[in-house]
């Protein structure tokens, strides 16, 4: 149950109740700046005091003694600056919270939405790469979070199978066929893909003698297009497993083009009066002197709060990337989603406009859809920059940060800072046992709260006959009220598309239980189960449960394992 929300509704229900008139959606009830404050903090008094043209403390006073009235669980209620009313809630309060506390899976949802969410999308021409990693966590985080909380959720994957980079993709594995059978260098001067790992896709033809006669390029460039580019889609899926992600759905471009999607799709802008025949002008900072403004096929992408139009049509007559992008959102939208959700990387973030403009033409403004940008990762070890093998050509594979520090270390620390800020990875800090290292000192407490559980054997009548009213002490106190923050957090989490709020929030509940567990090398009352009053065990071991129930939900979101021992 979020507290929070409850009190937020019940609050109002009070006033509405007592003819207070304001905007009731303005209303908060949040955690106080600092926790002498009290539990919960109501900010009525300042939303008030404009329309009542009153002091926002008098009002402030009126509202007190209301809920005092109303809600006998307060410990105290105070009026404080600038115009908040703070609570307390008695003890009472958090055991009968903690006796009926769960987890909220599957529960919070205020409606069941049908959420598509694309992500990663990487060009099919090589493995995956840190680049790609975080965008990779963050949609998979997302997803798993989305789908927490009670939602369908459909993880899709969009393969750019058709174009230009998929001609000098074929061109560069053929280049390599060329270098393992008859001996030929491969050029470095033709601008095809460097990476070792074409000799692997190459290798693999050879190995299924999927290409027999290499004499003739122009006869065998389409076999060889379409046999290299399952041969890295089977590579790029091997990289995504290896960071714990399974796509639900792989969309191929190719196919969309070759059921003439893009053209139908077309036709649907130009019937809405989107198209038109026109000139663009000339790119923002092109100084190429062979550009040349001409008439082209045109999406009236500023109608829909884009920057420029943006052109359908190359001048051979083909679609654009463009066009294609818009065909297969209109795929999406047949599929009829509540939501949609596209994951694009620092890269593509002038995409972000064009997109949006696009689906609301095909939808006439009638669907939810929303595009995240994730920032760029910089890797350092020991203060500078950090360099691992470069086997991909130019780049670090995402199989390769996951084979120097684990998948659990990537998958945590890729999603430990918002998607729109930089995310410095540093590899000392992720392999080291210490409280600085947020996955280790998570996952610790998880093995450690395991190892309490393996030391106590009770049986369940024993349980039953626990007493809550034993946890009275600061310490346990503090973490219940850690425990009441975790249906706030997936709400903020889930309604923001913040899923970095989780690992914060993991990290400061293994830290009030690690302060809590450090309290019995302090002093023998503190001790979690060497005690001779077997009720206070008892109380002390479901607390613990609450705390690894959580621990266990919040890591599953992430992705992360749950160790039992460390």
């Amino acid at each position: 149950m979020n507290i929070f929300r409850f009190y937020k509704d019940e609050f109002s229900k009070l006033l509405k109740d007592n003819n207070y008139e304001c905007n009731y959606e303005k209303l908060s009830v949040d955690s106080p700046r600092q926790s002498s404050f009290g539990d919960l903090a109501f900010n009525a008094p300042l939303i008030f005091s404009s329309s009542l043209k009153k002091n926002p403390l008098d009002i402030g006073a009126e509202i007190a003694d209301l809920i005092k009235n109303k809600f006998p669980e307060f410990e105290s209620i105070e009026v404080a600056k600038p115009g908040f009313v703070n609570l307390r809630l008695k003890k009472t309060f958090w055991f009968n919270f903690l006796s009926s506390f769960q987890d909220d899976k599957g529960k919070l949802a205020t409606e069941i939405k049908k959420i598509n969410i694309e992500y990663v999308s990487a060009n099919p021409t090589g493995p995956l790469h840190v680049g790609h990693c975080r965008g990779a966590v963050y949609g998979d985080v997302l997803a798993n979070l989305l789908s927490f909380i009670g939602n369908n959720v459909t993880k899709e994957y969009y393969i750019n199978d058709y174009g230009n980079q998929i001609h000098m993709f074929a061109k560069s594995v053929y280049a390599r066929l060329l270098e393992i059978k008859e001996n030929i260098k491969f050029p470095l001067d033709q601008g095809l893909y460097p990476g070792d790992y074409l000799k692997d896709i190459a290798h693999n033809l050879i190995q299924k003698n999927a290409i027999k006669d290499l004499s003739d390029y122009d006869l065998i460039k389409d076999d060889i297009g379409t046999m290299a580019m399952s041969e890295a889609m089977v590579m790029i899926k091997s990289d995504l497993l290896s960071l714990g992600i399974k796509h639900d759905l792989f969309v191929s471009e190719k196919e969309l083009v070759g059921k003439d999607l893009v053209a139908k799709t077309i036709k649907i802008l130009d019937e809405k009066d989107c198209i038109y025949e026109g000139i663009l002008p000339k790119p923002k900072g092109n100084d190429n002197e062979e550009w040349e403004e001409r008439n082209q096929l045109l999406f009236k992408s500023t109608k829909f709060g884009d920057d420029v139009d943006r052109a359908l049509k190359k001048s051979d007559g083909t679609w654009t990337y463009f066009a294609n992008d818009v065909a297969y959102h209109a795929y999406k939208l047949e599929r009829k989603f509540d939501k949609y959700i596209n994951v694009l990387g620092a890269d593509h973030s002038g995409y972000l406009k064009r997109l949006k403009a696009c689906m609301d033409a095909l939808s006439d403004f009638k669907t939810d859809f929303e595009c995240k940008v994730c920032q760029l990762v910089k890797l350092f070890k020991s203060g500078e920059p950090y360099k691992m093998s470069k086997r991909a050509g130019d780049f670090i594979t995402a199989k390769e940060l996951v084979e120097a520090v684990g998948v659990d270390a990537v998958r945590f620390m890729m999603i430990y800072r918002s998607n729109d800020s930089q995310l410095d990875f540093d590899f000392d800090l992720v392999t080291e046992k210490t409280k600085e290292n947020p996955v280790f000192y998570v996952q610790y407490a998880s093995a450690r709260i395991h190892s309490i559980l393996r030391k106590v054997e009770l049986k369940k009548d024993d349980f039953d006959k626990k007493n809550l009213n034993f946890l009275d002490s600061e310490a346990e106190i503090d973490l219940i009220k850690k425990l009441s923050l975790w249906s706030k957090c997936l709400e903020l989490s889930s309604n923001n598309l913040e899923p970095h709020r989780i690992p914060y929030y993991l990290y400061d509940l293994a830290s009030s239980f690690h302060s809590y567990w450090n309290l019995g090398k302090e002093n023998n009352d503190f001790r979690i189960i060497e005690n001779e009053n077997m009720a206070l065990v008892h109380a002390r071991v479901f607390l613990l449960e609450k705390v690894l129930m959580v621990i266990k939900s919040g890591l599953s979101i992430l992705g992360v394992s749950a160790p039992d021992s460390m």
